[in-house]
């Protein structure tokens, strides 16, 4: 069996610097004394309606579709500690999980909460016509490609045919890469908020700032 990576270990740690996601990876460094402090913005996605992105690459077949069983358990078998914990948490839950395959390998996937749900232990509303997306990931191979804003454009297609309509996300303060490419996509930030965790027992939501 292949062994897991531990969840804030070093070596996840120095990836993320590597990957220019230095905050985030002071942050989880942090995390592992049990001071948490998580600055993030409540967004909601394609407030006008967005262009489809191109895919930087020679080959476009990629393919969007509605991920199964066996599609989630190739997610598994590549996934480290913390996005196998994500995985797994978003299927215990219902969510759905949507991605780009290319061959009969995952390019990168997503989940779609369409129920009220909890983000550390603060619920958060979710009416009919709405979602929530989340837990977005391309893996390292198909990286540089453009995917995640082409997959999230076709997410929100789909759900357009659904009669789904507003969509929401959660974007960490410090992942300007998906900062970035939501607001491709003509996203809009709700709000900035905050979430302080002490020693894993002691957890607060604070907002800093509203947009109009």
């Amino acid at each position: 069996m292949k062994k897991k990576r531990s969840p804030y270990s070093v070596k996840l740690i120095w990836q993320l610097i590597k990957h220019g996601l230095i905050l985030q990876g002071v942050r989880y460094a942090f995390a592992k004394t049990g001071i948490d402090i998580m600055p993030y913005y409540w967004v909601q996605e394609e407030a006008s309606l967005s262009q489809k992105p191109l895919i930087k690459t020679d080959s476009q077949d990629f393919i969007f579709k509605s991920l199964n069983n066996e599609d989630i358990k190739l997610i598994l078998e590549k996934s480290d500690a913390i996005n196998e914990k994500k995985i797994i948490q978003s299927l215990d839950k219902g969510q759905e999980c949507v991605g780009l395959k290319f061959g009969n390998q995952i390019a990168a996937y997503m989940f779609i909460e369409l129920n009220d749900f909890i983000f550390n232990n603060r619920t958060f509303k979710i009416k009919e016509n709405e979602a929530y997306l989340l837990n977005m990931f391309t893996f390292e191979t198909y990286r540089g490609k453009n995917l995640a804003p082409y997959l999230r454009y076709c997410c929100y297609r789909y759900l357009e045919n659904r009669n789904i309509v507003v969509k929401f996300s959660i974007s960490n303060y410090f992942n300007k890469s998906a900062i970035k490419f939501k607001k491709k996509l003509n996203s809009k930030h709700i709000r900035l908020d905050v979430n302080i965790e002490l020693f894993k027992r002691l957890q607060w939501h604070f907002t800093l700032k509203k947009y109009t």
